[in-house]
């Protein structure tokens, strides 16, 4: 069941990655809804997100959670949607989407158009929030 996600994983197709562990990465949708659209998809090729098994469902979701707050702090918004819609790619996937309004989550909405430069731009911003936080929770102040 090899998909663009599993090319992606591989290194066959690049990608602007923001986090990466043993068994998820996380990296910036091509075809964005707003500026700090992030996928979290597993390393293990599974379709259907309810097919994982317990312990990679829950760490998937515990990326999830850490990436939303890099997310928060460096696209500034009312919150983080998530979507799991599973339909375009045959590969579990959360969809992290800076929101505002509920609209800013309609997947039928025209995507932005962004250039390499730009998406590199912003995987750097979340990096770096991600950064500040895990530094942050490394060495709590006093």
């Amino acid at each position: 069941m090899s998909t663009i996600f599993s090319k992606i994983i591989s290194g066959e197709i690049p990608a602007h990655k923001v986090a990466e562990t043993n068994d998820f990465i996380a990296f910036l949708d091509i075809n964005p809804l707003t500026h700090g659209h992030v996928l979290v998809i597993p390393k293990k090729e599974t379709d259907y997100i309810f097919d994982m098994d317990d312990d990679e469902y829950m760490g998937i979701w515990m990326l999830t959670k850490i990436i939303s707050e890099g997310i928060k702090e460096a696209f500034p918004c009312e919150k983080v949607g998530v979507a799991v819609v599973g339909l375009e790619v045959a590969h579990a996937h959360i969809h992290l989407i800076p929101i505002n309004h509920v609209n800013d989550m309609d997947f039928s909405r025209e995507k932005l158009k962004l250039t390499n430069d730009e998406l590199a731009a912003d995987a750097l911003k979340i990096r770096g929030a991600l950064s500040k936080s895990l530094e942050s929770s490394l060495y709590p102040k006093n």
